[in-house]
């Protein structure tokens, strides 16, 4: 797929719902590490900001109304209390902790009083995450070309960096995970 309309194609799936990982690792699996996690982040920031905008701008009670009814809506106090007081910070917490939706978060975020340059800054919060899904996407994606024969084998050390890159990038966001949600229990 050409990368201008797999961005355009995130974005989409970004404002839809559609879960962001998956768009990742299949970013990954198809541009490799590098560009899968480039194109991903464009998409999901262009995504995110569209439904931000959304939320803030062309649609607040029906996006307030969506998010209760899912029961996230009981969240959004805490959630807009938190922001109000560190904003920023916050949110880059909030995108770097694994547990927390993303695509709820960007509507939730635009019924908050976050500024937008502060959204986007903290959007920085993405990186580690999209790297580890597109590193899952190209592994995923060797191991079903070897299994398919589509390509030929290289050789055992190949194989062993790519799984053992997997492992230790999981592990690093993991930990940042894990700091993440202790910062944000003593908010």
């Amino acid at each position: 797929m050409n990368p201008f309309a797999f961005v355009v194609s995130y974005a989409i799936a970004v404002l839809v719902l559609i879960p962001a990982s998956a768009m990742t690792i299949v970013a990954g699996a198809w541009y490799g590490v590098a560009r899968g996690t480039a194109y991903a982040l464009i998409g999901a920031l262009i995504g995110s900001t569209g439904a931000f905008l959304v939320a803030r701008y062309g649609a607040r009670d029906f996006v307030a109304r969506r998010l209760a009814a899912l029961s996230i809506g009981g969240r959004l106090g805490a959630v807009e209390r938190a922001v109000t007081a560190r904003g920023l910070p916050i949110v880059f917490l909030l995108r770097l902790s694994p547990i927390v939706p993303f695509n709820f978060l960007n509507y939730a975020l635009g019924l908050t009083t976050i500024k937008l340059r502060d959204f986007l800054v903290a959007s920085a919060g993405m990186i580690p995450g999209a790297i580890m899904y597109a590193y899952a996407g190209k592994v995923a994606g060797v191991a079903l070309a070897v299994a398919g024969q589509a390509q030929v084998p290289r050789e055992t050390s190949y194989y062993a960096l790519l799984i053992g890159g997997l492992a230790a990038t999981m592990a690093a966001v993991i930990l940042v995970a894990r700091a993440a949600r202790r910062a944000l229990r003593d908010v």
